[in-house]
């Protein structure tokens, strides 16, 4: 049984600042999102987290193991750091997509992503130390079998990119809708899931399914533990083993 403790990190009021009081060069807001992405997964990975960007104004972290002070203090250094402030909903659940809704509802609740007025909210609670375990993280490590050889030294650049992008667009949709999970793209031909209890029928289900869907070969490696960190080196060393091992699914677990 998991028992995922998830982040949702949102800019305050940064849609009408991006604007104000005129309209910023994208130029600048790239490298703002950049170094803001870079700072908080340094922020929270010094904590044994992951910090994912999906959108750059909202990003996901896995947090378990980060208490809510810890919290406060990733608010304050980024705070002192950059011309906007950002706030955190914490939350908790047996599968990450219930724990993501939660913490999302928390942020919602405390007022619109573009309401001036909100500033560095903080709601939620994390899990106690004394419930958490070894097994609370499980963390999948997918990346595309192959992909220098098939596409990178064969295709031009963006028509490898349509097919990396479109392997993992098919990989997130599917293992939200098939099972509860959230997956990241993490730059190369890399994706990271952060997965409920799932066996190795249900990710060869998922490799099959993109397989099919989009005629991309994928392979994993799956990992847990008590944190992201220690869960996602575990998933990195089964992703070895695939690889090793001409494998397509191998579990650490």
């Amino acid at each position: 049984m998991t028992n995922t403790q998830v982040t949702h990190i949102q800019i305050d009021n940064y849609g009408p600042w991006t604007v104000t009081p005129e309209p910023r060069r994208e130029v600048d807001l790239q490298t703002l999102q950049s170094r803001l992405y870079a700072d908080l997964s340094q922020l929270f990975g010094n904590r044994d987290g992951y910090v994912f960007f999906t959108r750059f104004d909202n990003m996901v972290a896995i947090s378990n193991g980060i208490g809510i002070e810890a919290h406060e203090c990733i608010q304050e250094s980024i705070s002192n750091r950059y011309p906007v402030t950002m706030s955190l909903g914490v939350a908790t659940g047996r599968s990450p997509v219930n724990a993501l809704g939660t913490a999302t509802e928390l942020l919602q609740e405390a007022g619109s992503a573009q309401d001036k007025h909100r500033r560095e909210i903080l709601k939620g609670r994390p899990i106690d130390d004394e419930f958490r375990t070894d097994e609370d993280v499980q963390v999948a490590h997918f990346d595309v079998d192959n992909a220098t050889e098939k596409y990178t030294d064969q295709l031009n650049e963006f028509d490898t990119f349509i097919n990396i992008e479109q392997g993992y667009a098919e990989l997130m949709q599917y293992m939200r809708r098939a099972h509860d999970s959230l997956s990241f793209f993490v730059g190369g031909d890399n994706i990271i899931a952060l997965c409920p209890d799932l066996d190795r029928d249900a990710y060869r289900d998922a490799v099959d399914h993109v397989k099919e869907a989009v005629d991309v070969q994928l392979k994993v490696g799956v990992g847990r533990g008590a944190s992201a960190s220690d869960a996602g080196m575990d998933a990195k060393h089964a992703l070895e083993e695939c690889r090793a091992a001409s494998k397509t699914v191998e579990l650490d677990l």
